[in-house]
């Protein structure tokens, strides 16, 4: 798999996941290990140089 590649399907999961999370209950364990995949990926998207200002919904 290319870096482009990988980009794409990171920023695909992150938002996907987020759409999850705004599903949830913050206080039920899923919110719980969701948010913890997304600061996951949040960490690489921004180590990979991607400004997510536009993509973060969460915000937390």
């Amino acid at each position: 798999m290319t870096e482009k590649e990988m980009l794409q399907k990171n920023v695909e999961e992150f938002s996907r996941l987020q759409n999850y999370m705004l599903l949830s209950d913050k206080n039920s364990e899923a919110y719980r290990v969701m948010k913890d995949r997304y600061i996951e990926l949040k960490i690489i998207l921004t180590a990979s140089g991607i400004n997510l200002t536009e993509l973060d919904k969460i915000k937390e």
